[in-house]
């Protein structure tokens, strides 16, 4: 259970831009924010959330009690974190574990050899590797080499709808691209909005190519992008993917008021909460924020379903997009290697750091999940969501943070200006080319 409404960025942390090293404050555990580990201690950079704190501070007391070498804890505001690291990295003061979202996040890191390569230590303890997730474990990749060990839960993009709202519409939830077109013509004919958009913030609207682009053409596709392939944005199933966009924008499919509601305002949440809008294509995180605010809406008419397939694609229909998870990676620099590998090894799979997580909400990327979701806070939607993760074949990690940082926003900027009109597939692909 967590406190406060969850932004997606807690998660994906900030593309954040123009920020100085010197105000980019954080708190530390017993340590400098701004110097290394001096081989006695190494320290953890985090994000400053007050719940995954919980899980990773008990990881470090654990640790501390059986080895020479302390682990602390220094923990950073959301808010500029992705760049008070890029400072960090190329200073001689780099983090010895940190916290990221793999993909983009690390990927400069990687090639620039900054980073311990894990592949060793997974092909020397495959027991240890094969406690995590495979499709989880291989989004912490960078060109067939592994730098992330998942740290936390699983946020796959989930089509959450108001079971309230469909049964007085007379439907179920949509398996295929044509069945979900007629709920939104229908809903937008009972002046109900097909789906709650918080259109002021991009972010919220990527999940749509996100889900289009991997039905319609296959996981492959993005990753062309990702991997900065020439002509990858021309594939056709973009293109495809931003015109459908178009012409459910152009149906109502979001009503006419999107690009003004905001998420940290829980505008969007509001809406399918109080049955003016029938789905909302989200992220898992939603289902906690639901609960924390709507909770009689969350006890009685969340649902939730897989999205749907899309005719003619060859793209596979459990494979799932959003957040694997987060990842520590470990710096090649740190005085601490040793120390930090063992940190690893020993807690991000232990029983005691699964069952914290599992108890606070979230879903983590481990194996052998099953018997124990009785720990978790609501038993039915992990395993919702570890079921999505387990049988996906690929796990899609977010557009914004799997290509380079100088690239996301102008993607963002594109495709806002699509679901605004004022951008076609073509315009779209041109724009992401400009950028790259």
């Amino acid at each position: 259970m967590v406190p406060h409404r969850l932004p997606r960025r807690s998660f994906l942390g900030l593309l954040g831009a123009g920020v100085g090293a010197s105000v980019l404050g954080t708190s530390a555990c017993g340590t400098d924010s701004t110097s290394g580990g001096d081989g006695g201690t190494f320290q953890v950079w985090v994000l400053q959330e007050e719940s995954q704190n919980v899980a990773h501070e008990g990881a470090v007391d654990r640790f501390n009690k059986n080895s020479e070498v302390k682990a602390r804890i220094v923990a950073s505001p959301n808010d500029g974190y992705t760049d008070k690291l890029h400072v960090s990295m190329g200073s001689g003061n780099k983090p010895d574990v940190f916290y990221n979202w793999g993909g983009g996040s690390i990927r400069t890191y990687a090639r620039d050899d900054l980073l311990v390569d894990l592949t060793p230590y997974f092909e020397e303890d495959k027991a240890w590797k094969d406690s995590f997730l495979p499709s989880v474990l291989e989004a912490g990749t960078i060109d067939g080499k592994y730098y992330g060990v998942p740290a936390r839960g699983m946020q796959p993009i989930i089509l959450f709808y108001n079971k309230a709202v469909f049964a007085d519409l007379g439907v179920q939830p949509p398996t295929t691209w044509t069945e979900m077109i007629r709920i939104v013509d229908r809903a937008k004919a009972n002046g109900i909005i097909p789906f709650a958009l918080a259109g002021g913030d991009p972010w919220t609207e990527l999940v749509w190519p996100e889900y289009l682009v991997d039905r319609i053409g296959g996981y492959e596709v993005f990753q062309k992008v990702a991997a900065g392939e020439q002509n990858a944005w021309r594939d056709p199933a973009i293109a495809r993917s931003i015109d459908m966009i178009r012409d459910l924008v152009d149906r109502g499919g979001f009503g006419d008021s999107f690009a003004s509601v905001r998420w940290d305002g829980a505008g969007a949440s509001t809406l399918i909460a109080q049955g003016k809008a029938a789905m909302h294509l989200m992220g898992s995180w939603e289902y906690t924020n639901q609960v924390n605010d709507q909770p009689e809406y969350a006890k009685n008419d969340q649902g939730f379903t897989t999205f749907p397939t899309v005719e003619g694609g060859v793209g596979d229909p459990k494979a799932i997009v959003g957040n694997p998870t987060n990842y520590f990676s470990v710096s090649k620099d740190s005085k601490s290697v040793d120390a930090a590998m063992e940190f690893l090894k020993q807690e991000m799979a232990s029983d005691a750091y699964i069952d914290q997580w599992l108890e606070m909400g979230d879903v983590p990327a481990v194996t052998g999940l099953e018997d124990r979701m009785d720990k978790a806070a609501d038993p039915a939607f992990a395993k919702v969501v570890y079921d999505m993760v387990t049988q996906a074949p690929t796990f899609q990690l977010s557009w914004d943070q799997a290509i380079e940082r100088a690239q996301a926003q102008p993607m963002l900027d594109a495709l806002s200006k699509v679901f605004l009109g004022e951008l076609d597939a073509a315009g779209f692909v041109k724009a992401n080319e400009d950028a790259a």
